[in-house]
């Protein structure tokens, strides 16, 4: 079920990329969305678990990590994981390098999957939510450029399936790790998480007004995600030494 919702996530936002990616405005609002709920999630899931485990005192510096990466990632997407489109700088973004960042980033979010207990838990569903508006972008650079033809499309089709399966190679590579060092992938994904969302729920408005419909849209993600948080239940909490 995990590795379906991963991979099904992926490809629903390429779909919806290729036949309506030329309304920019929907991708923004579905980052937006997706974000509130991200950041909900972050604070809500990631980090408790994180701060409440053993470790925790000392796990400050890998979510700073988790940060830092999702920097240097940034470097290689082009900003793609927070709504940075290149319809007129495209030559300006390598298809390797792009496909290099996004399988990092996706890979190693899906390695603290292999000990989650439940397999619609609110961290895959935020991993999942966020796939949806990422994959929309990234079917609407690959499959709208000028020039796209069929003999063209075979390596976005790479790019595409490699990032589909990024985060269940992640969750495959986490089943080998021992169990303990669940808090520290969680940190560093917290990181990237945190990063993520911030840059776009609080990135500038041009013109600085205030935007009412992002608001909203934050609003709504982050109750989706509280709700989700209430309905779910947590081992963790009843734990006290």
């Amino acid at each position: 079920m995990t590795v379906l919702l991963l991979i099904l996530s992926v490809i629903a936002g390429v779909f919806l990329g290729k036949h309506f990616g030329k309304k920019e405005k929907l991708a923004k609002n579905l980052l937006i969305l997706s974000a509130g709920f991200l950041i909900t999630i972050c604070l809500n899931e990631v980090f408790p678990q994180v701060y409440t485990s053993e470790a925790g005192s000392s796990l400050g510096i890998f979510v700073i990590a988790g940060v830092l990466l999702q920097m240097i990632l940034e470097a290689l997407t082009k900003g793609f994981e927070h709504g940075h489109f290149h319809h007129h700088s495209e030559h300006n973004i390598l298809p390797v390098a792009l496909m290099v960042g996004l399988f990092v980033h996706a890979f190693i979010e899906g390695i603290p999957l292999a000990n989650e207990e439940h397999e619609l838990s609110p961290y895959l569903l935020g991993i999942v939510f966020h796939n949806l508006p990422i994959s929309f972008i990234l079917g609407a650079f690959l499959f709208n450029r000028k020039g796209e033809s069929k003999g063209s499309s075979y390596p976005s089709l790479l790019i595409v399936a490699l990032f589909a399966l990024a985060s269940p190679m992640g969750m495959l590579l986490g089943n080998y790790f021992n169990p303990d060092l669940q808090p520290y992938f969680l940190a560093i994904v917290g990181g990237i998480f945190l990063h993520i969302s911030s840059v776009i729920i609080f990135e500038s408005n041009k013109n600085h007004n205030i935007d009412w419909v992002k608001i909203g849209l934050v609003i709504l993600g982050v109750s989706l995600a509280l709700i989700m948080h209430l309905f779910h239940h947590h081992p963790h909490a009843g734990h006290s030494h």
